[in-house]
């Protein structure tokens, strides 16, 4: 039985190559800043006629790149971003280059090669990536707050150990996601957490010390007790000073018949 579902699911997918021959689709995710190389069908130069890119992004009309073999000449329509071109000599190697890749890049890029045995193409959907910026700070009650700043796609926040936690979301306008997470460590046994962001662009993680604002805390209070200490010795030692001049004018004002010899 198992055979012959795999045999069934063959033949679809044999039909379904032969159904569109030559038409290849591919998601290609790209981070932002670097450079994406996209390549057309492997097709020999001898057969080849035409060679075009037609490029579709996100509110932009449709922007076409082509090499007519037979003349040699390169076309441009509607195609104003410099940072789109070609990777080389399109006569030699039709690759088309971004560089660097935005976020304005994203969308479709499909070449199409027309040959004298036929047509073919290959289509890539873009996806770009923008990595998180990640912080990590300590709150009040033992309470951590860790943040994935500005990431595309949104990135996930996991946390070593698990705590009280709760995690939310925020979409910003140019595409990017902030993912945010505040978790509570009601147990004095835990000294350090570790916020762990997952994301395309690659993990990252961050620890923190769970006393370190009891300890600030302390050497503020240990400074505050340090300066008092020394204001109450300054205090005494002016009391002890008025207290002997005191003693020494009542002295003369009782005793006024004798007189000191110096």
């Amino acid at each position: 039985m198992h055979t012959l579902k795999s045999t069934l699911a063959l033949r679809l997918l044999t039909s379904i190559i032969i159904m569109v021959p030559g038409k290849y689709n591919t998601w290609l995710a790209v981070q932002m800043g670097t450079k994406a190389v996209l390549c057309c069908p492997c097709i020999p130069p001898s057969v080849l006629i035409l060679t075009s890119w037609k490029i579709h992004l996100r509110d932009k009309p449709l922007c076409t790149i082509s090499l007519n073999r037979e003349t040699n000449e390169t076309g441009k329509n509607n195609c104003t971003d410099g940072r789109i071109s070609w990777a080389s000599r399109p006569d030699q190697n039709p690759e088309l280059q971004i560089h660097p890749v935005s976020m304005s890049h994203e969308g479709d890029y499909r070449c199409e090669m027309g040959t004298t045995d036929g047509n073919f193409e290959r289509t890539y959907h873009l996806q770009v990536l923008v990595p998180p910026e990640v912080t990590l700070s300590l709150g009040k009650n033992r309470t951590v707050e860790c943040r994935a700043i500005a990431g595309r796609p949104a990135a996930q926040i996991f946390w070593a150990p698990e705590g009280d936690c709760v995690t939310g979301k925020e979409y910003q306008d140019n595409g990017t996601v902030t993912t945010r997470s505040r978790c509570h460590y009601p147990d004095g046994n835990v000294s350090t957490v570790t916020c762990l962001v997952s994301h395309l662009t690659g993990n990252r993680s961050q620890s923190i010390d769970l006393f370190a604002g009891h300890l600030t805390f302390c050497k503020a209070m240990g400074l505050d007790i340090l300066l008092a200490s020394i204001f109450c010795l300054i205090l005494c030692l002016l009391n002890l000073s008025s207290f002997f001049l005191l003693d020494i004018g009542l002295f003369f004002i009782f005793f006024p018949h004798i007189q000191y010899f110096y």
